[in-house]
């Protein structure tokens, strides 16, 4: 299993919906920043939003498991093998991310109960 590298691309604030449902003073998501970036296998990194690791965690499994010389779903949605591009769930304010396959060999964390 390989390192995936998770980079924030963009944090949006749809305002139109923000102003309609959310609450006085939404802003885009303050819990990361653009540029971040976080390496994943099996478990979502520190400093990682849960709700953002329950979004794209099966495109980090897919690429953390030799999925990096593919193309997703036949090859018309990324041109770029290795590469997923996602978004976490809030529809508010969603944060965008770059998946990308790594040569780096993950490290399980913990010692398998046989």
């Amino acid at each position: 299993m390989k390192k995936v590298k998770i980079t924030v691309l963009r944090k949006t604030l749809q305002e139109d919906l923000a102003r309609e449902y959310g609450v006085e003073g939404l802003t885009a998501c303050p819990m990361l920043r653009e540029g971040q970036v976080f390496y994943a296998d099996y478990a979502k990194p520190e400093g990682l939003c849960d709700e953002a690791w329950k979004a794209i965690y099966q495109y980090v499994f897919a690429l953390a498991h030799g999925s990096g010389g593919d193309l997703f779903y036949y090859g018309d949605w990324i041109r770029t093998p290795g590469v997923a591009v996602c978004s976490c769930n809030d529809g508010l304010r969603p944060v965008i991310f770059k998946l990308e396959a790594t040569d780096i060999e993950a490290e399980i964390g913990y010692t398998p109960v046989k």
